[in-house]
C-alpha cells in the first residue's frame, strides 16, 4: 500500500473518533457556582423549613463559637461553646464549669457553690439556647406529631428522638412547635432522663420569643418556662434573658476549655 493511502486511512479513523467523542460529550457543570439546597435532601421537609427560617443549616455549620450571658440572682453566668466539638466553659462568680471533650470539670471559687452538677449542667443552657440547630445532630429521628394549641393558635409539632447510645441521655425526647406560616420556632417540649436513665412521660415546655439575627442566624433573646397541666403549658413560671450574644466563625483554642490545675474532674 502506498504511504499516501495509509496516511489518509489513519486521518479518517482519527477524525471519526474525535467526532464521536464530541457527539457524546456531557456538559461540565461547576457546582461551586450553583446555589444548592442540601438541607431538604438530608432532613425531612418540615424541620428543613424551620432550619431555613432560622438562617439555614449551612450557615449554622460554618460557625465555630457561641457565647452568651445570663444574669442571675447569684451573679452573671457566661457560657462559651465550641460548636464543632461541643467543648464548654461556664464562668460564674462562685465557680467555673468546663467540658474538654472527654470529661466535665469544676473549679470552685468559694467554699459553698450550692448543689451544682457540672456533668449535667455544662451544656444544658447551650442546648436550649441553640435550638433548633442542635436538633440537626447525627443519630436523630424526626416524627410529625399533633399540633400544640395555645391562646387560640395552633403550632405544628416535630418530635425528636435519639438512636441508642447517642449522647449522655439518649432517652431524652423533644418536640419543636413552630409557626406554620413563617416556619419560626415557637415552643419546645422536652423530657429529662439524665438522672433516672429511663424514658419519661413528664413534658416540660419553653416558649421562645424576641428572636434576633446574629451573624445570619436567628437566636432568641428570651426563653420562658411554663407551668404544665394535663400535658399542655398554662401560665408563665420563669423567664431567662440572654444578652451579649457572640456567634462567630472564629475558633477558640482547646486550652480555653481545658481543666485548670486547681480544678477537679467530676462524675455528676
Amino acid at each position: 500500500m502506498k504511504l499516501s493511502s495509509l496516511l489518509l486511512i489513519v486521518l479518517f479513523v482519527f477524525t471519526s473518533c474525535k467526532d464521536n467523542k464530541e457527539a457524546n460529550a456531557v456538559e461540565s457543570i461547576d457546582y461551586s457556582e450553583e446555589n444548592l439546597d442540601v438541607t431538604t435532601s438530608v432532613y425531612p421537609e418540615h424541620i428543613s423549613k424551620v432550619f431555613k427560617t432560622h438562617g439555614g443549616i449551612d450557615t449554622w455549620k460554618s460557625m465555630k463559637t457561641l457565647k452568651f450571658t445570663i444574669d442571675k440572682e447569684s451573679g452573671t453566668e457566661i457560657t462559651t461553646t465550641d460548636l464543632n466539638n461541643r467543648f464548654s466553659l461556664i464562668e460564674t462568680p462562685a465557680y467555673n464549669i468546663g467540658y474538654d471533650g472527654k470529661d466535665a470539670w469544676l473549679l470552685k471559687k468559694q467554699d459553698d457553690v450550692g448543689n451544682v452538677k457540672p456533668k449535667f449542667y455544662y451544656n444544658l443552657m447551650f442546648y436550649f439556647y441553640a435550638m433548633p440547630f442542635v436538633l440537626a445532630d447525627d443519630g436523630i429521628n424526626y416524627e410529625d406529631v399533633e399540633p400544640l394549641s395555645f391562646e387560640g393558635q395552633s403550632y405544628p409539632g416535630i418530635k425528636i428522638s435519639y438512636e441508642s447510645g447517642v449522647g449522655e441521655s439518649p432517652d431524652d425526647e423533644y418536640i419543636i412547635y413552630y409557626d406554620s406560616k413563617t416556619g419560626e420556632m415557637a415552643w419546645l417540649a422536652y423530657t429529662v432522663t439524665y438522672f433516672s436513665k429511663e424514658k419519661s412521660k413528664k413534658w416540660s415546655f419553653i416558649q421562645y420569643s424576641d428572636w434576633q439575627k446574629v451573624n445570619g442566624i436567628k437566636l432568641p433573646k428570651r426563653l420562658t418556662w411554663f407551668n404544665v397541666e394535663d400535658g399542655v403549658p398554662t401560665t408563665e413560671r420563669k423567664a431567662t434573658d440572654f444578652t451579649d450574644i457572640v456567634l462567630t466563625t472564629d475558633l477558640k483554642e482547646a486550652s480555653v476549655f481545658a481543666k485548670p490545675d486547681n480544678a477537679e474532674y467530676v462524675t455528676e
